[in-house]
């Protein structure tokens, strides 16, 4: 299945990770009271300035399989990278693709795929103030992000259904203390944002405003893509530095030239 969601800025403010504004602020670790003097003008904007804009998501669910290193979706290969190194002595070196049922047991799993992204207009506001057009980009980074835990949390509940009953605090959903992972594409465990090509053949990015540039990164920069896995032990982890025969492994199971992969994951 394959769903389109559009959210009104009101209704995605209090899925705000506000910590990451205040970094973008450089205002983290700075006093409680100049943060929330900021938040304050942030939240009057986005009322007086933002408020007229949607932010969209899409996302779909698919039957998946693993395959070593690799996730089958659709009959589309998704190779995954594997950690060099264990986060700690005895600890498996995870893959994305661990969390996904191997085609080798028989029968199917299921994968998510979704990406957001905040409306085009939104990040062009008020261009002749450089003040207010940063608090524009940052707070469109910040909704985009939001859209990304309130359709999450929606998939979990109702589309996927695999948390039926989970009643979570804000607090709580920022601290990501609900069942599965949620990794975006261009952070640690999934850094290649070329996937982002891939990706696109399942959900159609272009469907809420999203254009991919050669690289495969988004545009509008206030995007946020990636994929949901529900395996009760799925968790987040650092690839570490990816050494030459994991990247020419990776390139092969890319079917791209070695140099290009090269460039893609900037090393």
């Amino acid at each position: 299945m394959k769903q389109v969601l559009e959210y009104k800025v009101a209704d995605l403010v209090p899925y705000i990770n506000w910590s990451y504004f205040f970094h973008a602020w450089s205002l983290s670790g700075k006093s409680q009271e100049a943060q929330e003097e900021l938040r304050h003008e942030a939240e009057a904007f986005l009322a007086d300035n933002l408020s007229r804009y949607p932010v969209r998501a899409v996302f779909g669910l698919f039957d998946a399989q693993s395959e070593g290193d690799d996730i089958w979706v659709e009959g589309i290969r998704l190779p995954m990278l594997r950690q060099q190194r264990p986060s700690r002595p005895g600890a498996p070196c995870l893959c994305l693709a661990d969390f996904i049922r191997p085609r080798s047991l028989g029968g199917m799993d299921r994968i998510g795929v979704f990406a957001t992204s905040a409306d085009k207009e939104m990040v062009l506001a008020c261009p002749c103030d450089v003040y207010q057009h940063m608090m524009a980009q940052t707070l469109a980074d910040r909704l985009a992000e939001a859209a990304a835990e309130c359709m999450h949390q929606e998939v979990r509940r109702h589309y996927w259904g695999y948390a039926p009953h989970e009643e979570l605090s804000m607090a709580e959903l920022h601290a990501e203390r609900f069942q599965g992972i949620r990794p975006a594409v261009g952070y640690p465990s999934l850094p290649d944002a070329s996937i982002n090509f891939l990706l696109n053949r399942l959900i159609d990015m272009g469907s809420i405003g999203i254009r991919l540039t050669e690289s495969g990164m988004m545009q509008p920069h206030a995007s946020v893509s990636g994929l949901l896995f529900a395996h009760p032990q799925a968790r987040y982890f650092q690839l570490g530095k990816i050494d030459e025969e994991q990247l020419r492994d990776y390139a092969r199971r890319r079917e791209l030239p070695l140099a290009l992969v090269r460039r893609f994951l900037q090393v």
